[in-house]
């Protein structure tokens, strides 16, 4: 007879489990390593009778090659636990079979809820995450956004994966600082944005290139602006940002917005109108500025480098 082990997702309510968890549940008797189990109140309520045992691989595995039908019922840090019951299984001279019955999935994104409450623990009880604020992040939030930038360029996606982590947790951060809303806020205002901008995907509007997605997107956030009430069409755009790139967004918004060029020419004086010619220009020719002045820092970087290791 098999020995069934049905594993949980703590990211899922407790109670809500697959059909085949819950006939596996009531094949036989169920043991569980885990006292504290989540699962156990609702599998109580329904009836199932759980034994809170030690663990015990061999012995479990031996039960069930002797023709019973053992049910154990998962729980975190039963990995040590499942290698031991293969290996006792495996030791046997007739290995009973191992079912595994998923009782839970995981949605894609569901570890983002182990990252929100990782940061409440933190939030509650570490000194200096309970101590910071908003302004107090910001210079960790700019540091991880450049890091992440750095990776792209640099073509490490190995190291993307561990930066786009660390700029989440200024996310996550941010949003557990905040008074007045939290995480899932956060969330449902990015969702509702994305579908209402959207209506090529979300409604009845056809786009069949990226340019007409453009066109709506602009559109749709014009009449956003409107509707808040925007006197201007600068309105929102961050002049905190590095000046190249600021530059750039307020022609790039000019653009779409029909302003004249003429209002482009001879802005500043001596250096900053170059510097801002150089930017209108690159925008014409169709390139960020910003990344073509990065790009040439980092060539010039390289030089340096070379030109040192050879003096040594």
């Amino acid at each position: 007879m098999p020995l069934v082990v049905v594993t949980t997702s703590p990211r899922v309510p407790p109670g809500l489990l697959s059909h085949q968890a819950w006939q596996a549940l009531r094949s036989g008797p169920v043991l569980t390593g885990s006292p504290g189990h989540p699962q156990l109140p609702y599998l109580a309520d329904a009836g199932v009778e759980v034994e809170v045992v030690t663990p015990d691989p061999r012995g479990l595995a031996e039960r069930a090659a002797a023709g019973e039908t053992v049910v154990w019922l998962a729980g975190d840090g039963d990995e040590e636990f499942m290698r031991g019951l293969g290996h006792a299984a495996l030791a046997l001279e007739d290995p009973p079979l191992i079912e595994v019955v998923p009782g839970s999935y995981d949605l894609p994104g569901a570890r983002v809820l182990d990252l929100v409450r990782v940061m409440d623990r933190l939030r509650a009880e570490c000194p200096w995450d309970r101590k910071q604020t908003h302004e107090s992040l910001v210079p960790y939030l700019l540091e991880e956004a450049y890091e992440v930038l750095e990776t792209i360029e640099e073509g490490d996606h190995a190291a993307l994966r561990e930066e786009l982590g660390d700029l989440l947790l200024q996310v996550v951060f941010h949003a557990r600082v905040a008074e007045g809303f939290d995480m899932d806020d956060v969330a449902a205002g990015i969702v509702d944005k994305l579908v209402r901008r959207h209506p090529h995907v979300f409604g009845s509007v056809k786009a069949e290139s990226a340019d007409e997605v453009n066109d709506n997107w602009e559109a749709i956030k014009a009449a956003e602006r409107a509707s808040r009430g925007d006197e201007s069409l600068f309105d929102g755009v961050p002049m905190g940002q590095p000046a190249l790139s600021l530059a750039a967004q307020l022609l790039r918004r000019a653009e779409r917005s029909g302003v004249p060029d003429s209002l482009a020419a001879a802005v500043g004086q001596g250096v900053a109108r170059e510097l801002f010619d150089l930017v209108s220009r690159a925008r014409a020719a169709g390139v960020d500025p910003e990344a073509e002045l990065r790009a040439a820092a980092r060539a010039y970087r390289d030089r340096v480098r070379a030109w040192e290791s050879h003096r040594s």
